[in-house]
């Protein structure tokens, strides 16, 4: 059945709004750089997220499956490349 009223979207353009704000926090509040860029790293990823399912619809389809294995593949792939790259050129291991 059909719904009316889009609620899922419109709770995640809040849930959005809400990571948005507190990621400006950051800015205008005095806080040390880990302390803002964990926050910060902590709520892209959860923006990614939420713009991916509720709003790119990646979980509605039949091949939902393969959409995430993907997604995980190319985050897999993203941490490894940059972790090889730390690990190589400002750790020392070579």
């Amino acid at each position: 059945m059909k719904e009316l009223f889009p609620m899922k979207q419109v709770m995640g353009f809040v849930f959005s709004l809400l990571l948005t704000t507190i990621a400006l926090a950051v800015y205008f509040l005095d806080m040390s750089i880990t302390t803002g860029m964990t926050i910060l790293l902590v709520t892209a990823f959860i923006q990614a997220a939420v713009q991916l399912v509720i709003f790119m619809h990646a979980g509605e389809t039949e091949d939902r499956g393969a959409i995430y294995t993907n997604i995980y593949y190319g985050l897999i792939i993203a941490l490894v490349t940059v972790f090889g790259t730390l690990l190589s050129m400002i750790w020392g291991y070579i």
